[in-house]
């Protein structure tokens, strides 16, 4: 199970360089996960109370619209923290559900635990902080790429950045990522093929 660890250090490790003090209080503070794939880790109505990191496997972020649809609003793929951010952090019920669309292996700390190791930790804080800068500057590139991009743009930038979601995601959580009807993705692939 020390891969999952590793993998955890080395992402973060993009951002701060983490002391053995706060990788021993990680290993001690994250717990391993294996979750079985089309299994829902959080539902919209209740509080999160652990904040995920994916080492590996797809997960997608939705909320189900006033029509009764599915709206993904962030799909991912390991390594990568990914949880209803905002609503973890201050405790509050979030109108999200986190589904696993394939097997996924994940490290997750409750939030009890992330509340207690902040006072010990020495990169914590500003790992967090850095962290949520940049959820924070993805969120609204995607905004302002679904304002200002046609469809074809979306998808081929999408295509670019994420192939390995391209390979192993339903073309349905895609398009609703992208904004893009799945008949109309369906004959853009068909045009970019051709």
């Amino acid at each position: 199970m020390d891969h999952y660890y590793e993998t955890l250090f080395r992402y973060i490790q993009q951002f701060i360089e983490m002391p053995g003090s706060d990788k021993d209080s990680c290993r001690n503070t994250f717990k391993v996960l294996q979750v079985k794939k089309d299994t829902m880790l959080e539902t919209a109505g209740k509080i999160p109370q652990h904040h995920n990191f994916i080492v590996s496997g797809f997960m997608r972020k939705f909320y189900v619209n006033d029509n009764g649809e599915e709206v993904t609003v962030d799909l991912n793929n390991g390594p990568r923290f990914f949880t209803s951010w905002f609503h973890f952090a201050n405790q509050t019920p979030s109108g999200e559900n986190l589904h696993c669309i394939t097997d996924c292996e994940l490290l997750r700390i409750s939030k009890q635990d992330a509340d207690r190791t902040v006072k010990t930790s020495i990169t914590q804080k500003d790992f967090t902080i850095k962290l949520f800068n940049q959820v924070m500057d993805e969120d609204k590139q995607r905004m302002n790429d679904l304002a200002t991009l046609t469809a074809e743009q979306r998808y081929l930038k999408f295509m670019k950045s994420s192939p390995e979601i391209i390979k192993n995601v339903p073309l349905k959580f895609i398009a609703s990522y992208l904004g893009i009807k799945p008949e109309s993705l369906s004959r853009i692939r068909r045009e970019i093929i051709s």
